[in-house]
């Protein structure tokens, strides 16, 4: 698009990762907007310890602004994005969601479009269904503009469904200057490595795809990074690594014989929901291997360029006939992959598309 936007995001964190698993996508997205040559400031709460694990210094590519975790820090920062030509309110700020969800709304004008960004879509449509009084529904229809981190046709046809006006997909992606391949270090060596925060919705399939696996494997040895775990009974052979910083994922993937992604139990039953994880695997040149969901092939070539499970045994069946040059082989078809599809530029391109559209539509 020729125009170039002011834009106001509002979400959980651009710092850190820490308990912020949306973080990459963020940056990703992001950095490739402002490389053409739109101005992003983005808005984040000082919580969770969030600003005590930052991953990455205040960034050139967008202006960051924290804010404290009130009610009148948050009204300050919707002043100060007053007047942008679109603001964005993420899914799961983690502090004053529904005061935000409300108040961005406040900013829409002939000028300034609203968007409503969801990095969670399945759950966010799953929690409405079962909550009709849920403050959401009666918002949806008032967005310019729905996008989400994934789902594809179901997730679209979902919140058309509860009035959304539009709902474009803008999937996950890889940022090349952030996730490659690197060399290996003997700290993540092993044969399967996962890395997930624990969360409710996540932790039976972690126990289905990953703990089991390893307890039938015990001369594999087998590697976990993410937050919470510390006090989860596991096999003596998984090494908990607990909360992996950004800027060792590239050699936590690059280093075990395989990496594995497990879906959240929301993103698997939808379907086209790749994880950040995904592509920050592929990105590196690792042997991915997945747990199946519906619409994979999509973006990557299972048994070329991933390898897809589903269930525990077929994980570790898969890793009984998996050599080391397999493995090399599919981690080079993924990364070529990637690399010609699924960058954040491709991504940024998609929302430049969505956007030509409706800023036109508001000049008209």
């Amino acid at each position: 698009m020729n125009q170039s936007l002011k834009i106001a995001f509002f979400g959980s964190s651009l710092v850190s990762a820490y308990w912020n698993g949306a973080a990459t996508y963020y940056r990703g997205i992001i950095r490739a907007l402002h490389e053409r040559g739109h101005s992003i400031t983005f808005y984040e709460p000082d919580a969770f310890e969030r600003q005590q694990h930052r991953d990455i210094p205040d960034p050139t590519w967008a202006k960051s602004v924290v804010y404290p975790a009130t009610e009148d820090a948050v009204a300050c920062a919707l002043e100060q994005a007053r007047g942008s030509d679109l603001v964005v309110k993420a899914s799961g700020v983690g502090v004053f969601d529904e005061l935000l969800e409300r108040s961005v709304l406040d900013l829409q004008s002939p000028e300034t479009l609203v968007a409503f960004w969801d990095v969670d879509a399945p759950a966010t449509l799953e929690r409405v269904e079962k909550n009709p009084q849920d403050q959401f529904l009666e918002l949806v229809p008032k967005y310019d503009l729905i996008l989400t981190y994934g789902g594809g046709k179901p997730v679209c046809d979902a919140y058309t469904a509860i009035g959304a006006r539009e709902c474009v997909p803008i999937y996950n992606a890889l940022d090349p200057s952030t996730h490659h391949p690197v060399a290996a270090e003997k700290r993540f060596e092993g044969d399967l490595g996962f890395l997930g925060n624990r969360l409710p919705d996540r932790e039976k399939r972690v126990e289905e795809f990953f703990l089991k696996v390893a307890a039938m494997q015990p001369d594999k040895r087998f590697l976990l990074g993410g937050s919470g775990w510390q006090d989860k009974p596991m096999p003596a052979n998984v090494n908990y690594l607990g909360h992996v910083y950004t800027k060792e994922h590239n050699t936590f993937n690059c280093t075990p014989k395989a990496v594995l992604n497990i879906n959240r139990d929301s993103m698997a039953r939808f379907g086209f929901s790749p994880p950040t994880r995904v592509f920050e695997a592929a990105g590196a040149g690792a042997c991915l291997l997945t747990d199946a969901w519906i619409g994979i092939e999509s973006f990557l070539e299972p048994g070329s360029e991933v390898l897809v499970a589903e269930s525990g045994e077929e994980v570790s069946e898969i890793l009984n006939a998996l050599t080391p040059q397999r493995a090399r082989g599919i981690g080079r078809n993924a990364l070529k992959r990637v690399l010609a599809e699924h960058t954040y530029a491709h991504r940024a391109e998609e929302v430049e598309r969505v956007l030509a559209g409706k800023f036109s539509t508001a000049v008209a």
